[in-house]
């Protein structure tokens, strides 16, 4: 009898929370209010590197009809602390819930006016 050789088992890569600030603009369908020009919606969204949990949170929010315009990156928890941000315990039961559930949370939605 021969041997298959077996696969090498993928390492998990951790993944981390990233606190994202996604600025949108205005599309039919989008939720925002009749005389909203767009939005900022703090995000806090998981993935093994930045890129992922902005790409995740880019595609999440256009299956919502928004128009995403701009994505700003603030880090992770680890990153933000060791810059002085101050965090709250809430906010870091949401960035908890994002990393469990592999998710893309809405913390904040701040409706932009012109």
């Amino acid at each position: 009898m021969t041997e298959t050789p077996s696969k090498p088992e993928k390492t998990k890569r951790p993944h981390h929370v990233f606190t994202l600030l996604v600025e949108v603009g205005r599309k039919p369908g989008d939720g925002l209010p009749e005389d909203a020009s767009g939005a900022a919606l703090m995000c806090y969204s998981s993935g093994v590197d930045e890129e992922e949990a902005v790409r995740e949170t880019v595609a999440i929010l256009r299956q919502a009809d928004m128009a995403v315009l701009e994505v700003s990156g603030y880090g992770t928890l680890e990153e933000r602390l060791a810059e002085g941000h101050d965090i709250d315990d809430e906010e870091r039961a949401l960035m908890e819930r994002a990393r469990a559930e592999n998710a893309v949370i809405v913390a904040q939605t701040t409706v932009l006016r012109e």
